[in-house]
């Protein structure tokens, strides 16, 4: 019995993006018994993952507690293999085999591609999702019989200034769902996490009865099985693009004064779309307000719906 401890982020898109690493120390250890620990936001995407043993949400606690009691779950038992993408202590106060850190990347990369190298992969293996029967049984529940194929949107981020103007989402959405669209009479699927739900209430009272409200209403494995039953997701720089982007949704994700290089959405049905202002110059708006608005105002919806024809186009094709 190989027995794998796999410490991943707290964060949800950095912990989508190391599923792929997971998928592949499943493959070559298929009989492997695994303890995955990371934040308690991301813990749903992990429960279903083929040999998992044990599931282990780390809350912050003060003092960096939450990696003493990670410590005392674990130092009982002798790990053949530990991978450790939150470079911690834990992952050197464990008896294990073999042990992998991360560490940041010498020169510009993706962030998927980072998470690669710690077990030496290149090219990276692309992260992935295991969606469960009451995930599925959610998204049946939650979505109308009628809605699919869908546009799926995310109008929220972590940050407001990552989040592009809800008028422009919802002149998009018509758009694309309009007679002359590519999803011509599409429903539109509005997601956001709980606490931005009042961000998301203007779009959805602006698409009125063609809204599809998720918002608050699913955790991220949920999620995902909602997304892939979507024909094409929008949204701004957060860890929902990355799920649907691993969920194999035509996935456009939208950057204002973020780094796509880094953090795009990952995959050939995939692409992250900026606006015209360099980001220099953003980033110097940042730097005087954390909170400065308009940093996604130079992101045209004549750019992102190209951005989203193209990808309908290739996802036809395909």
């Amino acid at each position: 019995m190989t027995r794998i401890l796999f410490i991943t982020s707290n964060r949800l898109g950095d912990a989508v993006l190391s599923t792929g690493l997971l998928g592949h120390l499943i493959e070559r250890h298929p009989d492997a018994h695994l303890t995955v620990a990371c934040g308690p936001l991301p813990a749903p995407l992990f429960r279903a993952v083929p040999g998992l043993e044990r599931l282990i949400p780390l809350t912050k606690q003060p003092y960096a507690r939450h990696w003493l009691r990670l410590w005392l779950a674990c130092v009982g038992t002798r790990w053949d293999v530990v991978v450790d993408l939150r470079n911690s202590a834990v992952g050197r106060l464990v008896l294990a085999g073999t042990r992998a850190f991360h560490r940041k990347a010498d020169r510009p990369m993706h962030k998927v591609e980072e998470i690669g190298a710690v077990l030496g992969l290149s090219p990276p293996p692309a992260p992935r999702l295991w969606i469960d029967a009451r995930a599925e049984a959610e998204a049946e529940a939650l979505l109308p019989p009628d809605a699919a194929p869908f546009l799926a949107i995310g109008p929220t981020a972590n940050w407001l200034s990552k989040e592009w103007p809800v008028d422009r989402f919802a002149r998009l959405a018509r758009r694309l769902t309009g007679p002359d669209g590519p999803l011509p009479g599409a429903r539109v699927a509005v997601l956001a996490a709980g606490p931005e739900r009042e961000r998301a209430r203007p779009l959805l009272d602006a698409l009125g009865a063609q809204a599809v409200d998720l918002t608050g209403r699913t955790d991220p494995l949920a999620a995902a099985a909602c997304l892939r039953r979507a024909a094409l997701y929008v949204g701004n720089d957060s860890g929902l693009m990355h799920i649907a982007a691993a969920a194999g949704v035509p996935t456009v994700g939208l950057f204002g004064p973020g780094f796509p290089e880094t953090y795009g959405p990952w995959g050939r049905r995939a692409q992250a779309v900026t606006g015209t202002i360099p980001r220099d110059a953003l980033l110097r708006r940042v730097a005087a307000d954390a909170n400065a608005p308009g940093l996604m105002d130079g992101l045209s919806e004549d750019r992102v719906a190209e951005a989203a024809h193209l990808l309908l186009v290739q996802a036809n094709k395909t």
